[in-house]
């Protein structure tokens, strides 16, 4: 069995799912915020719109990060997907700004006397839909992601579970607008804006991890810790330096010096070696690009 390929089809499964959901969602949030008369369906349908397109760039770029190495790309495709995680967050920010601001437009609006539009049922039933199936796919989703150790797709989790966070606050703002009272409609654009400010956090938080690694930073200090461990628990190895590591996608790249008795053949220095590599790449279930190299301990005086 092909792993990578095995991984790249769950991707491309779960992704098409949140697809088909979310294109239909998209399609009844429009309807409900043109004929429902309600500005924050209308809002949650453009965001809805942001996830269809991560989902879309997630198809894209998977497919692209499960390449095979080549000779431009040495170390394998993987940052294509992290790559695809960073523009998840950043579409998710930017749809944030754009609620955040509508919200404050509205509210400025309310303020001044304008009185809002009355939203219909039908804009609360599709409120409701859209939380219900939205928190499902989330679920659905960020299990997948975890199983398959793709950050795209936990990535794209976080994007489903805001949608169905950005659907609560439409709920709000309609509810309170139909049943309310003219003096209270000011809460669709309010509850907006206080949505808008998670989905923000969301999406950068998104962002830095993936960042992060596009900058070459280094593994978790605890992880590195359990890298000398096990190379450490090799016997042969006495000591550890230059240790060197960093994310590939969902693959960690790893480079050390392992120094071992002078005296000791080529052969049996190559072994511990590999037996070294063979550790840290069960760590990392197979996911581990390892390079290490052999030095000579310094004859100690007799």
């Amino acid at each position: 069995m092909n792993l990578t390929s095995e991984r790249e089809k769950g991707i491309y499964k779960v992704t098409l799912i949140g697809t088909v959901v979310n294109a239909v969602l998209i399609v009844l949030k429009f309807v409900a915020g043109v004929v429902g008369r309600s500005s924050a369906m209308t809002a949650d349908a453009v965001h809805s719109l942001s996830d269809f397109v991560s989902d879309v760039i997630v198809l894209i770029f998977v497919k692209i990060a499960g390449k095979p190495r080549d000779r431009s790309h040495e170390y394998g495709h993987g940052k294509y997907e992290t790559f695809a995680s960073m523009i998840i967050g950043c579409l998710l920010a930017l749809a944030g700004i754009g609620l955040l601001a509508d919200g404050v437009l509205k509210t400025i609006d309310s303020l001044q006397g304008k009185v809002l539009p009355q939203p219909t049922m039908l804009a609360l039933i599709i409120a409701v839909i859209s939380i219900v199936s939205k928190e499902w796919l989330y679920r659905y989703t960020i299990i997948r992601g975890r199983a398959l150790q793709s950050s795209a797709v936990i990535a794209n989790a976080w994007h489903h579970r805001s949608d169905a966070i950005s659907s609560i606050g439409t709920l709000i703002g309609v509810s309170g607008a139909m049943f309310l009272g003219t003096q209270w409609r000011i809460l669709d654009p309010l509850a907006a804006m206080v949505v808008s400010i998670f989905i923000i956090k969301s999406g950068i938080d998104i962002m830095r991890p993936s960042v992060n690694e596009l900058l070459e930073s280094a593994l978790p200090e605890d992880e590195q810790a359990e890298i000398l461990k096990l190379v450490l628990g090799v016997h042969g190895i006495e000591q550890v330096h230059n240790l060197r590591t960093r994310r590939v996608g969902n693959a960690v790249a790893v480079d050390l010096h392992a120094k071992m008795d002078g005296n000791m053949r080529l052969e049996e220095a190559h072994a511990k070696a590999t037996e070294a590599e063979n550790a840290i790449k069960r760590r990392y279930d197979g996911n581990a690009i390892v390079n290490i190299h052999m030095e000579p301990l310094p004859h100690r005086p007799e």
